[in-house]
């Protein structure tokens, strides 16, 4: 072997080394919140929709400064058995880039973990600062994808899901495999599948394939759809995927509580999927099956 080979190789051993030893920050999947923003007008409406159609119940609604600069919202965390949301009513102008980040992960040390995320390949888009229940950054990864972490002063404990949801992110096939190495590497977590060839169904296409690859890790499940952004709507414009146990008995409730199906409920392999559009705009799919 060359000496500069040598030297290459013996570089990216200690590259791969020092990542694996960086701690896991994660501190479960029942911690991790999908950000939903809605007109003030329309949060109580959401809630109630939203917790009739997976069941659980809402905190009581406060109004409070959730970011570093001056800014008022209401805030109340919904928490159903599959999957959480953390809901804004903005009663002030959304401070950029509020509003842009899509999920908040509660981790063990926040100052460490945006250390970690910085090193694994993410951007620190907002700095940590303080929060009226404990501190905040957000994060941006490859493909302008932006996540919240989040640390609690007082340390909460939610029950498990009884269905793990997963964060549907849509990137271009540039960006793709530079999100998932970096993320894969921050979360400890590992590819359960990378379908090269997935039908074009799955996206409201009559024919074709994408590329869909599964994340699972700590910070629970992801989702990564690899598209050309030619989608028609809603495609790419839900954040979270909802494991249910009957997909049919859950958008009956959904529709009964004034949501509306968007997409009919379809096969998917081994899924049924639909897609929901709730009260003031927040749309989700929702699926049986793995």
């Amino acid at each position: 072997m060359r000496p500069y080979t040598l030297i290459a190789s013996l570089a990216l051993l200690v590259s791969s080394t020092a990542m694996s030893a960086t701690p896991d920050y994660a501190v479960g999947s029942q911690y991790d919140t999908t950000h939903v923003y809605v007109a003030p007008a329309d949060v109580d409406a959401f809630v109630r929709s939203f917790t009739a159609t997976f069941g659980g119940q809402s905190t009581k609604q406060v109004v409070v400064t959730v970011t570093p600069t001056p800014s008022s919202t209401s805030s109340q965390l919904v928490q159903t058995p599959v999957g959480t949301v953390s809901v804004f009513g903005f009663r002030t102008p959304v401070p950029y880039p509020f509003g842009l980040e899509r999920t908040g992960y509660l981790v063990t040390d926040l100052d460490a973990a945006v250390k970690a995320a910085n090193a694994a390949g993410a951007a620190t888009l907002v700095a940590p600062f303080d929060d009226p229940i404990g501190r905040d950054a957000v994060v941006t990864w490859p493909g302008g994808v932006n996540m919240q972490l989040y640390w609690h002063t007082k340390k909460p404990n939610y029950a498990a899901f009884e269905h793990v949801p997963e964060n549907r992110i849509y990137l271009p096939a540039k960006s793709a495999d530079a999100f998932v190495k970096a993320f894969v590497n921050f979360s400890h977590g590992k590819v359960v599948e990378d379908n090269r060839h997935a039908p074009g169904s799955e996206l409201g296409r009559k024919d074709g394939t994408y590329r869909r690859i599964r994340i699972e890790s700590g910070y629970g499940k992801a989702t990564v759809l690899v598209t050309d952004g030619h989608l028609d709507w809603p495609y790419g414009t839900e954040l979270t995927g909802y494991e249910v146990t009957d997909l049919d008995a859950t958008l009956k409730r959904a529709q009964d509580s004034g949501a509306k199906v968007v997409v009919d409920a379809h096969a998917e392999g081994s899924r049924r999927a639909a897609m929901v559009r709730f009260p003031g705009g927040y749309v989700a799919e929702i699926h049986s099956g793995k």
